[in-house]
């Protein structure tokens, strides 16, 4: 059995109520939702929220919200894993065992559901703990400059900065949208990204990290084309 576990908690502090923000006219969190009902890979699709004006949401959109996520599970420092541990170990208390758990953001709408059948098969293919979305940086980050305190420029690896892009080792970075994981990785606090994690590679401009308005805004403007784009 696999288990959808949307993390959705109230208090975000640079965009308030982003989880159910208007996102080109859906709350933001309903996108999540309904890729991962739509994606046919999950026995349950849950938010597990602390805020009821969420759950409400989360419940028009055909999530369930079996649980309010304890306060100590909800404040600014506590890290995903941990919320995706505590819904895990909640339905083993129901008599509940999922084989297999994946955590996915409430401000992902460019997920796309080939991309979560892809880190799922990876996941059981290759037998790991983990799987996750990833993408390219933009620039070779071994070509990376950093301010001096005189507001001069200084290479931030010096024996890299006269290197062709193509010499240099290609680098990901993690795109923020879901982490497919065994549930007893996900029990025993397994550290995410490691030798036993594979990843799932997407476009750039489908990894939108949102935490300001100025990237809300840009997230709106890519979303609009790509929908265009598959419209044509």
């Amino acid at each position: 059995m696999n288990l959808a576990i949307i993390p959705a908690r109230g208090g975000s502090k640079r965009i308030p109520r982003k989880n159910i923000k208007d996102f080109c006219g859906k709350p933001i969190i309903a996108y999540s939702i309904e890729t991962a009902i739509k994606s046919g890979l999950f026995d349950k699709v849950i938010v597990s929220t602390d805020d009821e004006e969420i759950a409400e949401v989360a419940r028009n959109y055909g999530a369930e919200t079996p649980f309010m996520r304890p306060k100590e599970l909800a404040d600014d420092y506590t890290g995903t894993t941990a919320v995706a541990k505590h819904a895990i170990e909640w339905y083993l208390e129901q008599g509940i065992e999922f084989e297999y758990a994946c955590l996915i953001y409430a401000t992902a709408p460019m997920l796309d559901i080939k991309d979560l059948r892809s880190g799922f098969k990876a996941l059981e293919e290759y037998k790991r703990d983990f799987c996750f979305a990833a993408t390219h940086y933009d620039f070779p980050i071994q070509r990376s400059l950093t301010i001096t305190q005189s507001g001069s420029v200084k290479p931030f690896f010096d024996h890299n900065i006269d290197k062709r892009s193509q010499d240099l080792t290609t680098v990901i970075h993690d795109a923020g949208q879901f982490y497919w994981g065994t549930s007893y990785a996900y029990l025993r606090t397994a550290q995410i990204f490691s030798s036993n994690t594979s990843p799932i590679i997407i476009p750039s401009y489908l990894a939108q990290d949102i935490d300001t308005i100025d990237d809300w805004q840009r997230a709106q403007l890519i979303f609009k084309i790509t929908k265009e784009m598959s419209y044509d």
